[in-house]
């Protein structure tokens, strides 16, 4: 998946200046493909460029003005097509799983504190991606609210359980990691039981 389809999946919503799809994106799209500011601004006007998006100039503040894009009926089509496309999976590029292949090459403590970290890590992921689904499945959610208002009432349903669905995948992944790395602190207190947890 490129970029440029989370942007017009965002867009799908509203249209947004350059700082308001980087601020949004963060907050919803991020959580399933980052991306920072730097990347996002570019494909913006390479976006307006292929005609996928429209940009309009509008006021920002007394003396200035910024663009605001708005998603044309070549993007909604791109997307759509896109949507319509099955993935390539891009090969793996794990970092932790590839440092636990080798833990034998770490002190048992660091070891250690790499589990800790992995655990936290995603139990952080865990707490938050909860709290954006429960705000999702009860409409406080900012971004779904504003969606909800560009769509008939008879599609609420279907956006939002895709939405707390696609959440759903996140959290169980990142609960399963978890499982992982409290299995990987067993293993190494197993294996270097005399330096103790």
């Amino acid at each position: 998946m490129s970029l440029r389809y989370a942007l017009l999946a965002l867009l799908t919503a509203e249209p947004l200046t350059g700082y308001d799809v980087a601020k949004h994106f963060s907050a919803s799209v991020g959580h399933v493909w980052h991306a920072p500011d730097s990347q996002i601004y570019p494909e913006l006007r390479r976006m307006e460029k292929d005609g996928l998006l429209a940009g309009e100039d509008v006021r920002w503040g007394p003396n200035s003005t910024k663009k605001r894009y708005r998603i044309t009926d070549a993007g909604i089509d791109a997307l759509r097509e896109w949507m319509n496309t099955p993935l390539d999976y891009a090969p793996g590029r794990d970092a932790p799983h590839m440092q636990a292949a080798y833990l034998e090459w770490a002190e048992p403590e660091r070891a250690r504190e790499h589990m800790r970290r992995h655990i936290s890590y995603h139990r952080d992921q865990v707490e938050q991606w909860t709290a954006t689904r429960a705000a999702i499945l009860d409409r406080s959610n900012a971004t779904i609210a504003k969606r909800l208002q560009c769509y008939p009432e008879a599609d609420h349903e279907r956006i939002i359980a895709y939405k707390a669905f696609a959440y759903d995948g996140l959290i169980a992944r990142a609960e399963a990691e978890i499982t992982w790395a409290e299995q990987g602190l067993e293993l190494i207190d197993k294996i270097s039981p005399s330096l103790g947890a």
